[in-house]
């Protein structure tokens, strides 16, 4: 029985468990004299018998397809004998033979392995029986005993809402054990590689040339993994980006929210948006084939003559405009969000309504605003596509934004393309610069909540 029929299953149970317990309390509400006489309305009582027949099945689903695997494979090799097991480099490539064969992607002559495989069907066969068995017998269990308890005293709403709040603490948790898993994965890799390149070489190194040779007598060995150049394009860039995106679409948060006519503000929104919406290639195409140029023959119409085909300025152009719409939606909204009463006292004080926005209207919306930038800024490092297309890979340490840049995200990215050693520097450093993004990327986010709370407190 396949994991997609059986969950069918459970879902048709868990459904009939709601509706036969939701007819029952009524039923039930009808002899006792009225819905009156019910502690929890009927919608309850189905939900709680739904719960009873969906939950412990689906837990012990779970469970099951985590431990069957692992316990099928060591009944499996218990019947190889030893010697042959021995025979085979890989105990693991040997079970995915085995595999192989009994999914009938593998042909042998084999007499070991044929026994093996027929060995593995039989197991798997009765691994799925006794599941579907298991299953949808528990979750029968749980639709009948949801039915049954269903009476006038019992506290379904109560039952319903306390399984709701540990569903909630458990995604709660789930993504803080997820966050804290991430950042220590990338932790140890980091470490591993500072083990290997001092952490001064790679914060304070000025050339970035991680290729390692296969062999002692080939050149750059060693490899060059001085961060600087990785970091100050990526500054470059992000800058420039923000330089475009943070006036344009402050100003346009501002224009939509204080001085549009709804009929203006209901069609440019949305244009403006859709924006947002553009996959990250188009914008890179048009960087490398529209902007990339025309700024290379601009700059050579003014007698720039250094200026790259590949360049900051152009990836930071086009990445500004397309992280526009973030910044003014988010700010469109925080401006509208601000009470109405401070216009109009402001108003009312003789305040015109430039002032009234300058002086009211953005110190109280300085905290969402702070926040939009700082969604802004996240999208800015890290993007990826757009640099790789525009800006290219060189990782030149320069200030002239006419030049040829990358960023951390495009060597993270190009690090850990293909097949990789995880034991070699090259591969490690991606770890390394995922954890400096990260330690940036939190910092910013603590000067901003400094921030943002020392302007909020004058306005609460």
């Amino acid at each position: 029985m396949q994991t997609s029929t059986l969950m069918v299953i459970v879902l048709v149970l868990t459904f009939s468990a709601y509706v036969l317990a939701k007819k029952r309390s009524r039923e039930v509400a009808t002899a006792k004299g009225g819905l009156s006489t019910l502690h929890s309305r009927p919608a309850y009582y189905g939900s709680f018998a739904a719960i009873l027949a969906a939950v412990p099945a689906l837990l012990l689903l779970i469970l099951w397809q985590a431990i069957e695997p692992d316990l099928v494979e060591s009944l499996v090799m218990a019947q190889v004998p030893q010697a042959f097991i021995a025979s085979h480099e890989n105990s693991q490539l040997l079970f995915s033979q085995i595999t192989h064969i009994s999914n009938g992607v593998l042909k042998t002559e084999d007499p070991v392995l044929l026994a093996a495989a027929a060995h593995y069907i039989h197991l798997e066969q009765i691994g799925q029986t006794l599941r579907f068995v298991a299953v949808a017998a528990l979750s029968l269990v749980g639709l009948a005993t949801g039915w049954r308890i269903v009476r006038p005293k019992l506290k379904a709403r109560n039952y319903v809402e306390k399984c709701l709040q540990l569903f909630l603490m458990f995604c709660s948790t789930l993504a803080i054990l997820t966050t804290f898993g991430i950042v220590l994965s990338v932790l140890f890799e980091a470490i591993r590689f500072f083990q290997i390149i001092p952490v001064t070489d790679f914060l304070f190194g000025t050339e970035w040339s991680p290729q390692i040779a296969l062999r002692a007598d080939q050149q750059g060995a060693s490899g060059a993994f001085g961060a600087i150049p990785l970091f100050t394009g990526t500054l470059m860039i992000s800058f420039i980006a923000m330089c475009i995106a943070a006036p344009i679409g402050l100003m346009s948060a501002i224009y939509l929210a204080e001085y549009a006519s709804p009929r203006v503000r209901n069609i440019v929104k949305p244009i403006l948006e859709v924006l947002a919406g553009i996959p990250t290639v188009v914008y890179g195409f048009f960087a490398a084939l529209t902007a990339a140029p025309f700024i290379r023959d601009i700059a050579h119409a003014i007698g720039l003559s250094g200026a790259s085909s590949e360049s900051a300025l152009a990836a930071g152009l086009v990445m500004g405009v397309m992280i526009i719409p973030f910044v003014s939606s988010l700010s469109d909204d925080v401006i509208t969000a601000v009470p109405q009463a401070l216009r109009d006292g402001s108003l009312g004080l003789g305040a015109t309504r430039s002032e009234t926005i300058i002086n009211v209207v953005l110190p109280a919306a300085l905290p969402g605003i702070v926040g939009g930038l700082l969604l802004a800024v996240s999208r800015a490092i890290g993007e990826t596509m757009i640099v790789v297309m525009a800006a290219g890979l060189s990782a030149n340490l320069t200030a002239n934004p006419l030049d040829s840049v990358t960023t951390v995200t495009v060597q993270i990215v190009t690090l850990l393309v293909g097949d990789q050693e995880f034991d070699s520097p090259k591969t490690l450093a991606a770890f390394a610069l995922g954890l400096t993004l990260f330690v940036v990327t939190l910092a910013l986010n603590f000067v901003a909540l400094r921030i943002v709370k020392k302007y909020r407190e004058q306005y609460d």
